[in-house]
């Protein structure tokens, strides 16, 4: 091979060597700030680890707010009708936060199973619901149609 093709050739593969690893290391370093979406049912299921960040999505279950006396303190349970996971929140909720209506929870998931919340999403009209939150509650009722049906057959 020609001395100044193979030079032009080990420069071209250092450098997409080089290329590759810069980008293998800002995508290594991008991975541990990413929050994948749950549903309640897939933590109570433990797909999800202690000290893992993550989004849970479900409906406020009704009565289950209890705000502390002396801090900001808040705890409410998220449901998607096959689980409800404990939400802990410390701050000041979206004004659109109540009872019975789609939020999403980002935060971590502490030993008990709760999450501890950095972040409460409120859905912002009477129309909307978040889309992961929606996609689990169909999921839920599928899994609860399909449970109600085995159940039936089997009788």
């Amino acid at each position: 091979m020609n001395p100044k093709r193979k030079k032009k050739l080990i420069l071209i593969l250092s450098l997409f060597a080089g290329f590759a690893c810069v980008f293998a290391l800002a995508f290594y370093s991008l991975k541990g700030n990413l929050d994948h979406f749950y549903s309640p049912h897939e933590v109570l299921e433990g797909q999800v680890k202690p000290g893992q960040r993550l989004k849970v999505g479900g409906i406020v279950k009704d009565h289950s707010v209890e705000h502390s006396e002396d801090s900001l303190d808040v705890t409410f349970i998220v449901t998607d009708t096959l689980g409800d996971v404990i939400i802990n929140y410390t701050g000041i909720l979206p004004d659109l936060f109540r009872e019975g209506q789609g939020v999403v929870i980002q935060g971590v998931l502490n030993e008990q199973g709760g999450v501890d919340a950095d972040k409460v999403l409120a859905k912002h009209d009477e129309n909307y619901t978040p889309p992961e939150a929606a996609a689990a509650l169909m999921k839920a009722a599928e899994k609860q149609e399909q449970d109600a049906a085995k159940k039936y057959s089997n009788q």
